[in-house]
């Protein structure tokens, strides 16, 4: 079976219309990338938790605060490597000062045998519509697009 995982996109209405949040994974690999690279919060979970708790969680995992809103769901997705995404818009003006993800351990540099914590998410930021589909992973962008048919605004 393959894996799962439960997302929150956070959007809110800005000066320059539709603003969505993401987030920039942290850790060395990811350190130098940018477009492509980001990612709405999210994580895996098991068959025991339903999706949108799931979501709900890796959320206040990430970005250090439990999201709030209204959640609309914007389906799943499943990713070129073959993980479902399950996604959910919530119309919320999070503070991206605010966020404190949690750490995942790596051994870093390769082949050392030292390990190093990173922070799972080293930072986010609200981007528009047109700046969000050049900085998110490519296989995400159809939930920019979902979160467009239920906003109603291009």
């Amino acid at each position: 079976m393959a894996k799962q995982a439960a997302g929150i996109l956070l959007y809110r209405r800005g000066r320059a219309g539709l603003e969505v949040l993401l987030a920039h994974p942290g850790g060395p690999l990811w350190a130098r990338k940018d477009a492509g690279a980001w990612t709405l919060p999210k994580g895996q979970f098991t068959d025991s938790e339903l999706p949108l708790d799931a979501a709900k969680r890796e959320f206040e995992e990430e970005m250090g605060s439990a999201p709030s809103g209204e959640f609309h769901p914007l389906g799943t997705i499943r990713q070129p490597s073959g993980k479902v995404i399950h996604a959910w818009a919530a119309e919320s003006d999070f503070d991206v000062r605010t966020v404190k993800s949690n750490l995942f351990e790596l051994e870093w540099p390769p082949k050392t045998g030292l390990m190093a914590e990173f922070p799972e998410i080293d930072r986010a930021g609200w981007f528009s519509i047109a700046e969000a589909r050049i900085k998110i992973i490519k296989g995400q962008e159809p939930f920019i697009d979902r979160l467009l048919e239920i906003t109603k605004i291009e």
